[in-house]
């Protein structure tokens, strides 16, 4: 399946980073608060005593046994730095939240470091109390994040961000793997079958569309398929995975919070996934259109732009729209799967050409 198959969400509107909630240790010792308590003191004893007590907490975009936690780490000129500390951390994420944002505690305050789009690193490792766990301690990020207060420049600011992404991750490893697939097919026939009893509105209009679509399916898949698979696209690119660094001139830098679902595909990808959650919801994107705006970001930056890049977006958009049946179980929006049927009636004529 495709990266971002799954995430069939909704609009990404409040949300801050992190809210503590008072708790006690998991009992199995490696459940939220648990495992952060458990290794803890291991952790700051393997980071030669710069790392300070943690403050472990829960916070809204805590996944499964993950521990997060407040700390400070003490430079070697005696400056405290406020720092997020993260067990365990996924493998993609700790790759590629190290690989562009590890950053020297003597060079935190440089120019080059205060102004990347990913958090700046000051520690990890890959092992921590004899076992295979990885962990982060990262710098933090106050405020709310950029769904907090969505306004156009903030969306700028996430799709520059994004751009800044992508040509930094493709200067630090070029792709050298083929991108995730997806059985399409199977997927949008599932859908079809879905339809008329999964509680969708309007479900004979579904049912006629999907329809559709499965008689010419094979030439649009094709297409998808055919794509150029040069960049390593973020994923996971929302208002609520971005905040901003505030330098001390005050000077705001967007960074991207949350890389767990990094993966090699067509730039267009991210900028299809950010449009798609304002799916029913167009007026809170401010006039922004995530795609094009990408685009002409990465011209800009000499970043690889195909032609075709519209009519590859319109593909995009039809296959995600298609599957949104598939999601209905985590969705619940009436006006986003609204909006996703009404995407679906319109391009399907096109990408039918």
């Amino acid at each position: 399946m495709e990266t971002d198959m799954p995430q069939h969400p909704t609009p990404a509107t409040a949300g801050s980073m992190p809210s503590r909630h008072a708790g006690s240790p998991g009992s199995g010792g490696h459940d939220g608060f648990g495992l952060g308590a458990a290794l803890g003191p291991q952790l700051r004893e393997l980071c030669d005593g710069r790392l300070g007590e943690i403050e472990w907490f829960r916070s809204t975009w805590q996944r499964g046994g993950a521990s997060t936690g407040f700390a400070t780490w003490t430079r070697s000129d005696g400056m405290a730095i406020p720092v997020l500390v993260k067990i365990p951390v996924g493998a993609v994420e700790y790759s590629w939240t190290v690989r562009l944002g590890a950053v020297d505690a003597d060079e935190w305050d440089l120019p080059t470091s205060r102004t990347l789009s990913t958090p700046r690193v000051i520690a990890a490792g890959e092992t921590l109390g004899g076992h295979d766990i990885a962990w982060l301690v990262l710098e933090r990020l106050d405020g709310p994040t950029l769904g907090a207060q969505l306004n156009q420049k903030a969306l700028d600011d996430l799709l520059d961000a994004a751009v800044d992404f992508h040509a930094r991750a493709e200067r630090q490893q070029p792709v050298d793997r083929p991108a995730p697939t997806t059985d399409w097919a199977k997927a949008i026939h599932k859908s079809r079958e879905l339809a008329p009893d999964c509680g969708l509105p309007d479900p004979q209009r579904w049912k006629d569309v999907l329809r559709k679509l499965e008689k010419g399916l094979a030439p649009i898949v094709s297409q998808w398929e055919r794509r150029a698979t040069s960049t390593w696209c973020h994923g996971d690119l929302h208002p609520g995975n971005a905040m901003y660094r505030v330098s001390p001139g005050g000077e705001r830098t967007c960074v991207l919070i949350d890389l767990g679902l990094v993966h090699p595909g067509h730039w267009i990808e991210d900028g299809v996934y950010l449009e798609r959650q304002y799916w029913g919801h167009s007026e809170m994107l401010c006039g922004v259109k995530p795609v094009s705006c990408l685009a002409k970001r990465r011209r800009d930056r000499g970043l690889y732009v195909c032609d075709d890049y519209p009519e590859l977006a319109n593909t995009r958009r039809v296959l995600m729209a298609a599957c949104v049946p598939l999601q209905l179980g985590r969705e619940g929006n009436i006006k986003y799967v609204r909006g996703a049927l009404e995407t679906l009636e319109r391009l399907l004529p096109q990408v039918l050409r």
